[in-house]
């Protein structure tokens, strides 16, 4: 029985990490929209 419940726990420490990667990503993608556009306003100042 303890190793049913600790195989999954395993399971989902790593579907948690998959999704704080995912997640991660994501916000590192609207970083950079937001960089971009700032450069464009600077540029056109």
């Amino acid at each position: 029985m303890i190793r049913v419940i600790l195989i999954g726990l395993s399971l989902f420490a790593l579907t948690a990490c998959e999704t704080a990667k995912g997640a991660g990503k994501d916000i590192e993608k609207a970083g950079d929209a937001i960089q971009g556009a700032a450069t464009d306003v600077q540029e056109n100042l």
